[in-house]
This record gives structure tokens, C-alpha cells and sequence, in this order.
């Protein structure tokens, strides 16, 4: 029987959605908004679930404690009040959008969660804006 456990957590960051080797206009054209050059923030919700097995002996899929420290520790930690583009060195040649935050937060915390167990990432960027990731 497996079951999915999840925890709820959040993040404020700055960004800005361009590629380098685009023309201005190009960038403006498809990023809108969110090219600005002095960037811009959101105030991201983030929901990590694992899915696995009951443990028979604790009753636990995992511990939310150490869910909640990994969460801390590999994702708040790390993007919490930055600049996604300037401060975080996974976005300094990827762009930073809610897609590849989710990605980037999923293999910050894949090595740590037991490989039997399932892994899920869901990003909001806004309240009706989000993104899905499960490997």
C-alpha cells in the first residue's frame, strides 16, 4: 500500500525571464513583463510530496521533521530572498522559469529521499499559476 506524504512550504525570490542571446525584442516579445532588467519577484508556495511504503515499524512513509529540515536545508535555504539569476548558480545559464525552478528543486532533493519512494515537486509562482514535476 503506498501512500503520499506532503509538505507545504514557501520562498520569495526575484527573477528575470530572458536568454542572453536574444535580441531585446525577441526577449520582450515572448517574455513580456517578466524580461524586465531590474527583474521582479513572486512569492512562490512549494508542495514536496513522496509517495512510498508504510514503514511497519514507525508508521511512516517519512518523517515530515525530516522532510521539512530537507526542504529547509536544499530549497528556503537557498532561494529564499535572492535573486534566482545573480545568486542561485543553477539559474546563472538556465532561465528561471517556474518549469526549471521545479526541476532544479526536485534534484536538490531526489539524493536525499530513499530511491523506492516516489518524488514530487509543485511550484506556484502565483496563486493560479503552478507546476507540476515528478521525474
Amino acid at each position: 500500500m503506498k501512500v503520499k506524504v506532503s509538505r507545504r512550504a514557501h520562498f520569495n525570490a526575484a527573477h528575470r525571464l530572458y536568454r542572453p542571446d536574444w535580441q531585446d525584442e525577441k526577449n520582450e516579445a515572448v517574455f513580456g513583463k517578466c524580461n524586465n532588467p531590474n527583474f521582479h519577484g513572486h512569492n512562490y508556495e512549494l508542495i514536496v510530496s513522496v509517495t512510498g511504503e508504510i514503514d511497519p515499524e514507525t508508521g511512516f512513509v517519512i518523517d515530515v521533521k525530516i522532510l521539512k529540515d530537507l526542504i529547509k536545508s536544499e530549497v528556503e535555504d537557498a532561494f529564499d530572498h535572492k535573486n534566482l539569476n545573480v545568486e542561485v548558480p543553477e539559474f546563472k545559464k538556465l532561465n528561471p522559469t517556474a518549469e526549471n525552478i521545479a526541476v532544479v528543486i526536485w534534484n536538490k532533493l531526489r539524493p536525499h529521499i530513499k530511491s523506492s519512494d516516489e518524488l514530487e515537486v509543485v511550484l506556484y509562482e502565483t496563486p493560479r499559476n503552478f507546476v507540476t514535476f515528478s521525474g
